[in-house]
């Protein structure tokens, strides 16, 4: 069969479609246009996917990859898929540590790493600590650290720029270290929102999306992380929190509450609050 015959048949959006067909093929697109068969085998590759596709499977799953920030991610179900809109918090975390010397910086919930290797990638300065209760996503974040920062975040690294620990937010840490900085995307979608059985999100881990809290409309790991910034930070440090479309007036309540100043508001591309941040005096 053609590959513009597969295509076709695969009931998909045709730029999904290509793209599956390019990774079932490993086959470029100009490559297949090239070709008037393909083997069998790879035929049933993409047919499987494309069914797997059309039943909700995320792509960013079916593929293995994501692109975030200029880099390309590897992904599986024991992450979140990284998304555009969270590059604006990578944005503003260069930004606030533009004007220091070797930065220490926290990523509190690092999931597949996106965060936490985008701002090592961009300040290979920076000395960055990334933490996840979940040893299958830190797993993920090691992966996509070794293969996008190379050697840098190998043994003989020193000091490594990357530190991974395994636990509940700041309780993961060892010690009393503290930060010029520290971002995070935590769960934040209410445990009733009806957005977790459609989409991709039906397929992504429920504890990277909500709380499971009753009745805390998703603020509940919002406020564990803004409590306890103060005694994580340095002084003049910055926390920013990646929120949902609603929570940019509570989560600034909760900065308010950790004794942070200079609180703002940032909106994304979409002229959604997406971002709260506030500094430590």
């Amino acid at each position: 069969m053609s590959p513009d015959d597969l295509l076709r048949q695969s009931g998909l959006p045709m730029h999904e479609a290509r793209l599956l067909l390019g990774h079932a093929t490993d086959l470029s697109r100009a490559a297949l246009i090239t070709r008037d068969a393909l083997p069998e085998v790879q035929e049933a590759a993409f047919l499987a996917l494309a069914v797997r596709r059309r039943a909700g499977e995320p792509v960013a799953y079916l593929t293995g990859r994501r692109e975030f920030h200029g880099l390309d991610f590897e992904v599986n179900p024991a992450v979140l898929i990284p998304r555009p809109e969270t590059e604006l918090l990578v944005e503003l975390a260069l930004e606030k540590i533009a004007g220091l010397r070797a930065p220490a910086v926290l990523d509190l919930g690092t999931g597949s790493g996106a965060i936490a290797v985008a701002i090592a990638h961009a300040r290979p300065d920076a000395r960055v600590c990334a933490s996840d209760a979940s040893e299958a996503a830190l797993q993920t974040a090691r992966a996509n650290a070794a293969r996008l920062l190379g050697d840098r975040s190998g043994e003989a690294a020193s000091p490594a720029p990357l530190e991974f620990f395994l636990g509940d937010w700041y309780a993961a840490l060892p010690g009393t270290r503290r930060f010029d900085l520290i971002v995070s995307n935590p769960p934040y979608i209410a445990d009733s929102d009806p957005h977790l059985s459609q989409g991709d999100l039906r397929f992504e881990p429920v504890s990277a999306l909500t709380d499971g809290v009753p009745g805390a409309r998703g603020l509940a790991d919002l406020r564990a992380i803004a409590a306890g910034a103060a005694s994580r930070l340095n002084p003049g440090g910055w926390l920013l929190i990646e929120h949902g479309y609603d929570q940019a007036e509570g989560v600034a309540g909760l900065l308010g509450e950790a004794g942070l100043e200079a609180l703002f508001s940032a909106q994304d591309l979409a002229s959604i609050p997406r971002v709260g941040g506030g500094r430590k005096g």
